[in-house]
């Protein structure tokens, strides 16, 4: 509205000039080396607004003459863009959903037009990963990490197809490369530092860690840090034992509930004398999570004492958290050592409904100790075989026998304290003094468990299946099962362990391919996966 206005009054504003200049005719006399012209006012401003526009349509014809040829080449560079923009973005589109032919289509016209554009690059590269093209992939990569502005993006192309094919070496090369070049690069300096922690390089992992400090959250900084501390005292325990009590006390400081940190430090710390110190460290430990290796370390924590001041040491730890198993099988195991075997009877009552394999085990044991009964722990030994699992540490289906900073793929801080399987078995009748058949147990089957770095959820289990029921073990119990069914004397020829293989699903692909992510053949199970040092895990029934 107001550029109507403002146009109105400046056409209102000529028409009263032109107007006041017609009231005004007036005379102009020119004289110019002797020739005289006479005209109007008028006549002589029509003619000079009719020379302006003459030379302003000649100025525009010249130059567009003269500007004609970079004209014609900025209109065919502009064509060739949009037509190498369509290639590249069908080709994405093609490479998201699969179609290997249209994929090659139009990579290679996008090649054609824009060999140079770094997306063309990108879509060749995944073209030749679709395609399985190993070798054209890494040329692509190449050229990529060739160029400034796509060096980062060649660089982890190529750090991850010398993953593939099992170069570690060249791979840690490009991870070392990249994250020099741009420290900010998460899956470099998580590479880097994959690699240094494999080799068992803990002071340059540490050092790598504090440089990426600023990429952490608080909560996972102190964490890993604790995790390697506590490997790199693990690792120097023999050679500098004042070195690595100091890290174990540090990983202590960071991580107070870290069991692995907590038990080293309190047994180094009793080793040295200094028992109120870690008898703090454990307790602290054991409140958060009670474990057995905490419990072993602070029932001796005093060398010499008798083994029923030993368990009036492990009854004041159990009361920090009553009622957790762990707390029942380290008084019983203390109370059986102490040859107090009420008390021992008293701590396990509570899980004989359900046993694990090491209630059960601790109950045969009892049995012998207590009343010298053969049968009856033996009963306990065969019911061990089908109990429920107890916790181990377990990582990526393998149980270590102990706590590794590392699981067997090379992953920081992978093995958890669990139990190792899902579908545990029903809960079995409990031993009665009178003889009377042993009832059978169902096991369920071995299943490998996958540890997720995501949400660490178990694998779904198939059906389990039911054993044979277990032997008789005296003689009169022979007699009673020799009348009952042939069902109840079968003998127990073990369980077979059938591991559930699940189908393997078609690849999903997804719209646009990362180098880390390079299609349906990205997990190769011929590729060898790098293998920690330290070594000691096994496959859960492998």
């Amino acid at each position: 509205m107001i550029r109507i206005a403002i146009f109105l009054i400046l056409v209102g504003a000529l028409a009263l000039g032109a107007a006041w200049l017609a009231d005004r005719p007036g005379e102009v006399v020119i004289t110019w080396q002797g020739m005289r012209l006479e005209t109007s006012v008028m006549v002589l401003a029509a003619s000079l607004l009719a020379a302006v526009a003459a030379l302003m349509i000649l100025w525009t014809l010249l130059s567009a003459l003269v500007r004609s040829p970079f004209m014609m080449r900025r209109h065919w560079r502009r064509r060739r863009g949009e037509r190498a923009y369509e290639a590249i973005s069908r080709g994405l589109i093609a490479i998201g959903a699969g179609d290997l032919v249209a994929a090659r289509k139009h990579a290679t016209e996008a090649k054609r037009i824009a060999p140079a554009e770094p997306l063309a690059l990108l879509l060749d590269a995944q073209h030749a990963q679709l395609a399985g093209d190993r070798a054209s992939a890494d040329s692509a990569f190449r050229a990529m990490a060739g160029r400034a502005d796509t060096k980062a993006l060649g660089l982890h192309g190529l750090f991850v197809e010398a993953h593939r094919r099992g170069d570690r070496a060249s791979a840690h090369a490009f991870a070392e490369e990249a994250a020099r070049e741009n420290p900010g690069l998460g899956w470099a300096g998580k590479a880097v530092l994959e690699f240094r922690c494999i080799t068992g390089d803990w002071a340059g992992a540490l050092a790598l860690l504090e440089a990426n400090r600023h990429a952490l959250d608080k909560d996972s900084y102190r964490r890993q840090r604790a995790v390697m501390l506590t490997a790199r005292a693990l690792a120097s325990e023999d050679s500098d034992r004042d070195q690595a009590k100091a890290l174990a006390l540090e990983a202590t400081k960071l991580e107070p509930t870290f069991v692995p940190a907590a038990t080293l430090a309190g047994r180094m710390l009793a080793e040295g004398g200094d028992l109120r110190k870690a008898a703090r460290v454990l307790h602290a430990a054991w409140e958060a999570h009670p474990h057995p290796d905490l419990a072993r370390v602070f029932s001796d924590l005093r060398f010499g004492d008798a083994a029923r001041d030993r368990l009036k040491r492990i009854e004041a730890l159990a009361k920090q958290a009553p009622g957790h198993i762990e707390s029942g099988l380290a008084v019983a195991r203390a109370a059986i050592d102490a040859r107090e075997f009420a008390k021992a009877r008293d701590a396990l009552a509570s899980f004989l409904a359900a046993p694990t394999k090491r209630v059960a085990l601790l109950m045969a044991e009892l049995e012998r100790a207590e009343h010298n009964d053969e049968g009856r722990a033996r009963e306990w030994i065969a019911r061990a075989l089908h109990a429920a699992p107890d916790p181990a540490w377990t990582a990526e289906g393998h149980v270590s026998d102990r706590w590794r900073p590392l699981s067997p793929s090379g992953k920081l801080d992978a093995f958890e304290w669990r139990v190792p399987l899902t579908g545990l078995t029903p809960v079995a009748p409990s031993i009665e003094p009178v003889a009377a058949p042993v009832a059978a147990v169902t096991a369920a089957p071995a299943v490998a468990i996958e540890n997720n770095s995501a949400d660490k959820a178990p694998a779904a289990l198939e059906p389990p299946a039911a054993p044979e029921a277990p032997v008789a073990q005296d003689e009169n119990r022979e007699k009673s099962e020799a009348q009952a069914p042939a069902a109840a004397s079968t003998p127990n020829r073990g369980v077979t362990r059938a591991t559930a293989v699940p189908p393997k699903p078609e690849a999903v692909i997804p719209l646009v391919h990362a180098p880390d992510d390079p299609g349906p053949d990205s997990v190769d199970e011929t590729t060898p996966r790098p293998e920690a040092p330290n070594g000691g895990w096994r496959r859960i029934f492998e």
